[in-house]
């Protein structure tokens, strides 16, 4: 789509920043300017720097071409953004990214109901949050909360549960071809499935249930969410506190029911223990069920306590750092029965300063991987928003 300046303000110097550093979410303009946006709105500091880059993000065409656009990249990525701000000096700019983003996932949806149809594996891209089906969903119901096109991605979602052949094997509709990290090896020449929240079946939960605790349901979208959380209890190892669930399997894991690797991950947002734990409270809370909700804020426990996961850890950000950890158990406390899990979570919050302080912040400056999710997790709880207001981590599915 055509570039347009939003408004008048001075220009970000883009000469260190990489290519598509404007329109990327999880390291660029629009992760950053979610960080600015809360501090306008606390008062910590004026617009100017949201401007600055509102207009960085829109003054070259946008990306909104279906193969590539997503809720992290291109169109999608600034809108989601733009609208966080609720800035009158942005409408023009969203009304025009919103044609766009809709073109672009009707176009997604019918590849993917096409893919169904002929009887095909699914790339993980047609469907996970970060590239995929589930992420335009999560933009739409931050733009908009209920709409029809968000409804067609719940159909989708409710259809990509259902088994599907493969030769001789019956699989989870969400068996992805190809490896977890797009490179060639012999393990996944006969694909995997993701269990995390960012590339995996739990971001689709997460969005089906989320969705459901609004009133946002469409047929089937109840059976669909037993069906994953089913899947979860079937690859669930250990109980309360020491529970946790495999990254990704591949097809010999699959046919074994055993794990390669034993015991718990890198107890991170994207692929980890938390992402999934938080997923299965959400379903549980819009499924009314106690048992599911007590299990999951069970593991998020172990997952902020268990020093053998914390070993994992290499770095504080949102993705797969102490932030992304301690963000999404803070989440999960606000819905949980008890106060152990908020008690926890407080812990983990001292545990990431001090790690800031022996190790020191990221390189990079980044919602994802850098300092700006670190700031803005800090913002989020030094802060109460109004309940008016987007909030920003609609991105992450954790709300």
């Amino acid at each position: 789509m055509t570039g347009t300046s939003v408004i008048n303000a001075p220009p970000v110097n883009a000469s260190v920043r990489a290519p598509g550093w404007e329109q990327s979410l999880g390291d660029g303009a629009p992760g950053i300017a979610l960080l600015q946006i809360e501090r306008a709105r606390a008062g910590a500091t004026d617009w100017r720097a949201v401007h600055r880059l509102a207009t960085a993000m829109t003054r070259q065409p946008v990306n909104a071409n279906a193969r590539s656009a997503s809720l992290f990249w291109g169109a999608p990525a600034v809108a989601y953004a733009l609208h966080t701000a609720e800035h009158p000096a942005y409408r023009t700019a969203l009304n025009k990214l919103d044609q766009a983003i809709e073109a672009l996932i009707r176009l997604r949806l019918g590849a993917a109901h096409r893919r169904v149809d002929d009887g095909l594996l699914p790339r993980a891209r047609e469907y996970d949050l970060i590239n995929g089906l589930t992420g335009l969903g999560a933009y739409f119901m931050h733009r908009y909360g209920d709409h029809h096109l968000l409804r067609e991605v719940l159909t989708y979602l409710v259809r990509l549960t259902r088994p599907i052949r493969d030769g001789r094997e019956t699989l989870p509709g969400w068996w992805a071809a190809g490896s977890p990290d797009r490179r060639r090896s012999p393990r996944w020449r006969e694909g995997h499935a993701s269990f995390g929240m960012a590339h995996g079946i739990a971001g689709p939960l997460a969005l089906l249930s989320a969705t459901m605790r609004q009133g946002i349901v469409v047929d089937g979208q109840d059976d669909a969410i037993h069906t994953i959380c089913d899947w979860f209890d079937q690859w669930r190892h250990g109980h309360g506190t020491q529970a946790w669930w495999p990254e990704v399997i591949d097809r010999a894991e699959l046919r074994s029911r055993a794990v390669v690797r034993l015991g718990p991950h890198r107890p991170s947002w994207c692929y980890g223990n938390p992402g999934i734990a938080r997923a299965q409270q959400l379903a549980a809370i819009a499924t009314d069920d106690p048992g599911r909700a007590r299990m999951a804020e069970q593991a998020l426990v172990g997952c902020l306590t268990d020093e053998r996961q914390h070993s994992h850890f290499t770095d504080a950000g949102l993705c797969h750092g102490w932030a992304g950890l301690v963000h999404t158990a803070r989440r999960a406390a606000a819905d949980a029965s008890t106060s152990e899990l908020d008690t926890a979570t407080r812990a983990a919050a001292i545990r990431t300063r001090e790690h800031l302080r022996d190790h020191g912040p990221p390189a990079v400056d980044g919602l994802l991987e850098g300092t700006t999710g670190i700031d803005l997790v800090d913002a989020t709880y030094a802060t109460t928003p109004s309940a008016t207001q987007p909030a920003w981590d609609t991105c992450l599915l954790l709300t």
